[in-house]
C-alpha cells in the first residue's frame, strides 16, 4: 500500500490538502511495516485544486492521502481518482501513518 501525507514542511502533517504541493510518500509492507520512500514536491499548477480531474496526476499512484484538513471537494476529487482520504489530528507523519494502519485494521476507514 502507498500512502501520501500532506506536509508543506516535510516535518509535520499539514492541512489545506487541495492546495498542498508537498507530500511525504510511504510504502507499507505485507508485515505492516512502513517507510518513507519519496518526498514529492509539485509545481503550483499540480495542486489538486488547480489540476484538471481528467488528467493523470502523481498522486494517482497512492491508495490513501493523510491530511489534517480538507474540504469535501478534495475528498470527491480524490475518490474519482480511486484514492481514499484520511483526516488526522496527529502532527507527526509517522504517528499519522500508524493511526491510519490501526484504523484500517479495525475497518473504520472506508
Amino acid at each position: 500500500m502507498k500512502i501520501a501525507v500532506t506536509s508543506q514542511n516535510y516535518r509535520t502533517v499539514t492541512g489545506h490538502a487541495g492546495k498542498t504541493r508537498k507530500f511525504l510518500v510511504y510504502e507499507v509492507g505485507e508485515d505492516g511495516a512502513f517507510r518513507e520512500v519519496q518526498r514529492l514536491a509539485l509545481p503550483k499548477e499540480m495542486s489538486i485544486h488547480a489540476h484538471p480531474v481528467y488528467e493523470t496526476h502523481p498522486l494517482d499512484d497512492v491508495d490513501v492521502i493523510i491530511t489534517s484538513g480538507c474540504g469535501q471537494g478534495f475528498i470527491n476529487k480524490m475518490a474519482a481518482r480511486g484514492v481514499r482520504v484520511f483526516l488526522t489530528g496527529q502532527e507527526d507523519p509517522d504517528a499519522a501513518v500508524r493511526e491510519l494502519l490501526a484504523a484500517l485494521n479495525e475497518r473504520t476507514v472506508h
